[in-house]
């Protein structure tokens, strides 16, 4: 960990909160050695600690905005729903990226949004708002 302790105390709390403990673990338990460590650190103060931590935008939005990154999008999405992101904001969401990203990566971007609201529904952690 960089000398700034409190923002990667603050990233990991934002990180937690947002993509829940158990990911928040397995990545930093990925984190072992000298190659992988700075990286994740770097993740953890700016992204989470500088960037997500910012009051001008909520966590709910911020949820919103994964594009270009298909591990990412799903990640994200699961954090957007723990965020109060419902299922007809994220296909809304998906339908606008077909406008500026293309037809293929709103497909795309559909199937992982899906895959990742049936895996919350089969943990329990959501219940489907749409029907099948």
């Amino acid at each position: 960990m960089s000398g700034e302790s409190s923002l990667y105390d603050k990233g990991t709390e934002v990180r937690t909160a947002v993509l829940g403990e158990a990911h928040v673990q397995r990545s930093l338990a990925a984190r072992k050695g000298e190659f992988a460590k700075p990286l994740q650190d770097f993740t953890t103060e700016f992204c989470w600690g500088k960037v997500w931590a910012r009051p001008e935008l909520d966590r709910r939005s911020r949820s919103l905005v994964t594009l270009n990154s298909w591990h990412e999008l799903a990640i994200h999405t699961k954090g957007a729903i723990r965020n109060g992101v419902t299922e007809i904001e994220l296909r809304e969401v998906v339908m606008q990226s077909m406008v500026y990203c293309g037809v293929p990566a709103g497909v795309q971007a559909l199937k992982v949004v899906q895959t990742s609201i049936d895996e919350m529904i089969e943990s329990g952690e959501h219940q489907r708002q749409l029907k099948e």
